[in-house]
């Protein structure tokens, strides 16, 4: 379920955020995703945040959803000219729908007793073939950070969260953070793909 008090701090903090987050250089890791995909692919921006990345593959001819479990990120992307929409996680409930799926420091907030769900349903939206990308905080944290709740992983305990959930792995990797003042803060990426012969599995 969605940490009430991360919502609120979106809340609190939408200006902020966008601000911190809207204009930050990350074609690179845009790149890398979208490389793998067939123009006008049907991309889901699973927590969307400022909507940053969703501009960006619109501009490059990608069909994108939008999505947040924050009201107040939402209002924000609908001023940018995004059809966003406001949507949890765990309500995530399509089938073999998107080509790709992008979930950039989004799918952090989760419990990590939550993330095998979380990555199933994932894995049921996409199509055969299709690609996802994930990034968290690298750590074994999990708990309240400045006001809002964190999962950290690790390289391997993200292969084995994603292999466990069926996705073949292409890439893994880290980096560290491109906002300003931010590059100590290390990051582990992940870029997988859903097997073009597998069932999707099952909630």
């Amino acid at each position: 379920m969605a940490d009430q008090k991360t919502l609120e701090y979106y809340r609190e903090h939408a200006e902020e955020f966008v601000l911190d987050t809207k204009n930050v250089r990350f074609g690179e890791m845009q790149n890398r995703f979208t490389d793998r995909l067939r123009p006008g692919a049907l991309i889901l921006d699973l927590g969307c945040g400022s909507g940053r990345d969703s501009l960006a593959f619109i501009q490059d001819g990608f069909r994108v959803d939008s999505v947040d479990g924050s009201e107040a990120m939402i209002e924000n992307c609908r001023e940018a000219g995004l059809s966003a929409r406001q949507m949890y996680f765990e309500q995530l409930d399509e089938t073999e729908k998107y080509d790709g799926i992008w979930a950039c420091a989004s799918l952090l907030h989760c419990k990590k007793s939550e993330l095998p769900s979380v990555f199933r349903r994932v894995f049921r939206a996409l199509k055969p073939g299709g690609w996802f990308y994930c990034s968290f905080k690298y750590g074994n944290f999990e708990g309240e950070r400045n006001g809002r709740f964190f999962c950290d992983q690790t390289v391997e305990t993200l292969s084995e969260l994603l292999a466990a959930t069926g996705f073949r792995i292409e890439e893994m990797w880290k980096s560290e953070d491109v906002r300003t003042g931010r590059s100590k803060q290390i990051w582990v990426n992940a870029l997988s793909q859903k097997p073009s012969s597998s069932d999707s599995i099952q909630e």
